[in-house]
């Protein structure tokens, strides 16, 4: 059967039928899935080879979401068309603007009365595929609302599709063509019938705009909680709270029902002073002379509300003038500032009744422990990901872009100057800022460099080009920043360039664009750039944040610092990077494709666990409890993977005597039983061998194989004597050959004789040391925990990753194969199973073979598999291929052997019979040998994401 005749008759017909590609979809907005139609969208974009839009409605936003995709086809020579309307008005005249900035796209406004077209068309390799439904070119369509669509697949000589293509090519020949002319007659005569409700949302949630304010959410929450500690005779809160969520309401709140006679609120910049006060001023109310400012220019120290600077406060003079218990309430902006010399002084002198500390990174790179100044009291943690999810900052619109290349070389950490600020450079620029453009075509940006010539420079070629711009260092004083500022939101400059004084403590709500010329220092430094532009504005939609990716080494910490997964997790981070669905609302990750192979680059030779970067993570966890962290800790907060320290030490113990943070000792046996559970339990696979080391912790030292039998059963997990039999013999080490039996050798935690399954003397008298108890239970929470993201009634769970010796085990096979005699591919003729493992993009001095084969993923549904050589269509394991019928066959992929031993797992398949076929191929001393090549078709397409990462070569 045809597979797309088969698709159409498991659509309509029978659901039972196997899928594929050309399956029709219903596309359905589920946020809390983080599944989306922008996402169909852009997988349907990056696949075709041309394509036609019908769509009455679109927003700057919807048109960004877009940008990187269209970008990618435009290197390729693909081109698309759009049609859209002037229908109600809707589609402002800017961003008709951003459309003609496309130069790939080409747009045609339909005079048709009641225009509301919602269609999309996309020539595909051989095929054709539509969606038609309910989701204009909107991001709140794209991302938001419950809007319904169909996704249905077509020959060319369909009937559905020529009617199509019959009345697009129709509309489109009466339809006018969009040009500068048309968008000037239209903004003359602009007036919009309807609320674009996309240009409202630009005020803090729980804005009332008649004046009276109430908290949001998060204040909600923060003021609870200090009220509590209050109440619990604490005097210090710490908030930590990303920039633009409130914090500066959420304080004037707080002083508001903490009622104290005196408050003072410290900041490190005067401009802050004066917004603070009328904040508070809008808050609590009362007369002006309630509200004073202690600076450099103004002395109103008799205002029941002070608000000073910390250059003048910490100065004897000013001190003096107060008694240490002057201030009821103290609030410090910016608090992990504080560990400097003059925060100290005056957090030393004075004795207030309650003192608030905020931040929106606590974390410090000089070992200053503010969560120590604060008691650890955390009062409120809102990170970027939350605050994006409860809206309360401004939607960004992120474009990781590839940058110039010198000479064949990429931009780097190394370049030389005159690379950085040549014509041509500049000139590349240019035109990927304005073709990824800002809320409104009106620039107000910052450019973030990496020297300060640089800055200098390309402000000066900018001017020369006719756009307004300027630099600033840390060499120019407050009141020179302060002059470009001002200069900035009037609109006299459009672009600032700096090299990081403005990475905080700077409140410029009116910046729509931020631009990054510099390689990645660090995940928080991102963090603190990006924020730059997500306080919200009337003035702006969104903003726009242009990453222009070099070959830097660091290219690892933007997908860390975007999704605020900083767990080192490699394969996290190369998921985060090519499935973005992960960012909240309305606002977008977007990668070119280039830009994207970079960071693949950088992940696969990142060191993620040297010892200087563990020791850091490691002190800002204890800095944050105030005591010793453990593996279950790290898993808890998310700052670490606990599998990449147990994957480089014996066990947790090991790193703490390393780092000279504990000197208490194991034996060899209690060190061995950790390392077994870190090593083969920790990533949580399977559940059953962990219910029996609860049993084991809970006190019982002895099993029967019924009892395990009732165990299992008890919490839902399967209980066949197959699976029984594993258990026991991954916990009696019985599964393990080869060198893994000799290093693991006193470390079972069972012993089996004459059926009597008993708790190992090893494990019974290391037992008895409460400390091993304690790093066992901690090793035993991180598995639970992580065995969530595993399906416990298969042996694995699609597109997670899984080691050879894995897979094997969780069939329930008796014993471990060493990694070097499976090879390619396993099989078990009694239990008719057989496991492949394909490694996509070898490099040319790829060790695990002397033939250079030619494995490939030729679509969502077929590998391209060859077999070990010399094999011929005679071999066992072919003769199986070919008669597969009740064969369970699992297939396991890596991109490339740079990413380790561990493989994605992708689904079961079948062999077409038709391809098999026997041929000749090459191997390293230049003879010939013979393989068996075939295509294998998976029972469930491959997700469209990993299908990309997996199949499109590194740049």
């Amino acid at each position: 059967m045809d597979v797309l005749e088969q698709s159409l008759k498991k659509a309509f017909i029978n659901r039972d039928l196997a899928g594929s590609k050309y399956d029709p979809k219903i596309i359905i907005n589920q946020p809390e899935k983080k599944e989306y139609f922008l996402n169909i969208l852009q997988d349907e974009i990056d696949s075709c080879e041309e394509f036609f839009f019908s769509i009455a409605f679109v927003t700057q936003g919807g048109l960004n979401a877009l940008k990187t995709h269209l970008s990618d086809l435009h290197q390729k020579g693909i081109k698309g068309k759009l049609l859209t309307s002037t229908y109600l008005n809707f589609n402002h005249p800017d961003v008709f603007e951003s459309l003609l900035s496309i130069p790939n796209l080409e747009v045609r406004i339909s005079e048709k009365a009641g225009f509301h077209a919602k269609g999309y068309l996309f020539s595909q390799k051989n095929y054709q595929s539509f969606i038609i439904g309910s989701s204009n070119l909107t991001m709140n369509a794209l991302k938001v609302n419950y809007e319904w669509n169909i996704r249905l697949t077509s020959y060319d000589h369909g009937a559905i599709i020529h009617q199509i293509r019959e009345n697009m090519q129709q509309e489109w020949t009466q339809s006018l063509t969009l040009n500068q002319e048309w968008i000037q007659e239209y903004r003359q005569n602009y007036h919009p019938l309807i609320v674009n409700k996309e240009d409202l949302s630009v005020f803090e949630k729980g804005d009332d705009l008649s004046g009276y304010i109430m908290p949001n959410k998060m204040q909600q929450a923060a003021l609870k909680n200090l009220r509590d500690l209050r109440i619990a005779k604490e005097k210090k809160g710490l908030v930590i709270s990303a920039t633009g969520t409130g914090k500066t309401y959420l304080s004037a709140f707080d002083v508001l029902q903490a009622r104290p006679n005196k408050m003072l609120f410290i900041v490190h910049r005067e401009q802050i002073l004066m917004s603070a006060k009328a904040s508070f001023k809008k808050i609590i109310g009362g007369s002006d002379s309630d509200y004073g400012i202690l600076s450099g220019n103004k002395k109103e120290i008799e205002a029941k509300y002070l608000f000073a600077t910390i250059q003048t406060i910490s100065k004897d003079v000013y001190q003096e003038l107060f008694s240490q218990d002057y201030f009821d309430y103290i609030l410090v902006d910016e608090v992990h500032k504080a560990g400097a010399q003059s925060y100290l002084k005056v957090l030393d002198y004075f004795n207030p009744k309650f003192l608030l500390g905020m931040t929106a990174t606590p974390e410090r790179t000089d070992g200053y422990n503010i969560f120590e100044l604060f008691d650890y009291n955390i009062a409120y943690e809102i990170r970027l990901q939350e605050a994006l999810e409860e809206d309360f900052l401004c939607p960004f619109h992120y474009f990781g872009v590839t940058d110039y290349e010198v000479s064949g070389e990429v931009i780097s950490e190394t370049s030389q100057l005159q690379d950085l600020v040549a014509t041509e450079r500049v000139n590349f620029l240019l035109d990927r800022i304005q073709y990824y453009g800002c809320s409104h075509n009106q620039p107000k940006g910052l450019v973030f460099c990496s020297r300060k010539e640089e800055a200098k420079v390309l402000a000066t070629a900018f001017i020369e080009r006719g756009i307004p711009a300027s630099y600033l260092t840390g060499d120019h004083t407050i009141e020179a920043r302060e002059k470009e500022i001002e200069k900035l939101e009037a609109g006299q400059i459009h672009y600032i360039f700096t090299v990081d004084i403005f990475n905080e403590g700077i409140d410029i709500p009116k910046i729509n664009q931020v631009i990054m010329l510099r390689n990645t220092e660090s995940s928080i430094i991102f963090v603190q750039q990006l924020g730059r532009g997500l306080r919200k504005d009337p003035s702006k939609e969104f903003v726009t944040v242009i990453d222009f990716i070099g070959n830097y080494k660091n290219n690892y910490m933007i997908p860390m610092a975007l999704s605020g997964d900083v767990s080192r997790n490699k394969n996290n981070l190369r998921q985060r990077t090519f499935e973005t669905n992960y960012i909240s609302g309305v606002s977008s990750i977007n990668f070119e494709a280039i830009a994207k192979e970079r960071i693949f680059k950088s992940i696969n030779t990142a060191k993620m666990d040297s010892m200087a970067e563990l020791r850091r993570i490691y002190q800002e966890m204890k800095n944050r409890l105030n005591r010793i962290p453990y593996l279950n800790d790290f898993q808890k907060q998310g700052v670490l993977d606990p599998l990449v320290l147990v994957n480089k030490f014996e066990h947790y113990q090991e790193f703490l005597v390393k780092i000279k943070e504990s000197d208490r000792h194991l034996t060899v046996n209690e060190g061995k039983l950790l390392k077994v559970f870190g090593r083969e339990l920790l990533p949580g696979m399977r559940q059953q061998e962990l219910f029996v080391i609860q049993k084991i912790l809970q006190g019982e030292l002895s099993f029967t194989r019924e009892s395990i039998k009732k165990l299992f059963l008890s919490n839902g997990f399967d209980a066949d004597e197959e699976t029984i039999d594993s258990v026991i013999g991954t916990l009696d080490l019985s599964f393990y050959v080869g060198s893994l039996k000799t290093n693991y050798a006193g470390g079972e935690f069972l012993r089996v004789e004459d059926d009597q399954i008993q708790v190992s003397e090893t494990l019974k008298l290391a037992l008895q040391n409460p400390y091993f108890v304690h790093l066992f239970e901690d090793c035993l929470s991180v598995s639970l925990e992580k065995s969530k993201n595993y399906q416990g009634h298969q042996p694995y769970t699609l597109y997670n990753k899984y080691r050879r010796r894995d897979t094997i085990r969780l069939l329930n096979w008796k014993e471990q194969m060493v990694d070097q005699n499976i090879g390619g591919y396993t099989y078990k003729q009694d239990r008719r199973q057989f496991v492949i493992f394909v490694t996509l993009h070898k490099e040319e001095d790829f060790k695990g073979a002397l033939m250079a084969y030619e494995d490939e993923l030729l679509d969502e549904n077929t590998l391209h598999y060859f077999t070990k050589s010399p094999r011929t269509i005679h071999s066992p394991e072919v003769k199986i291929l070919q008669n597969a019928k009740d064969w369970d066959i699992y297939v396991f992929a890596q991109k490339s052997n740079d990413e380790g031993t561990d493989f994605y797992y992708l689904g079961e398949v079948k062999p077409d019979v038709t391809t098999i076929k026997q041929v000749e191929k090459s191997v390293k001393d230049g003879k010939k040998q013979s393989v068996v090549q075939m295509n294998l078709k998976f029972a469930q397409s491959i997700d469209s994401k990993l299908y990309k990462y997996l199949t499109v070569s590194e740049g």
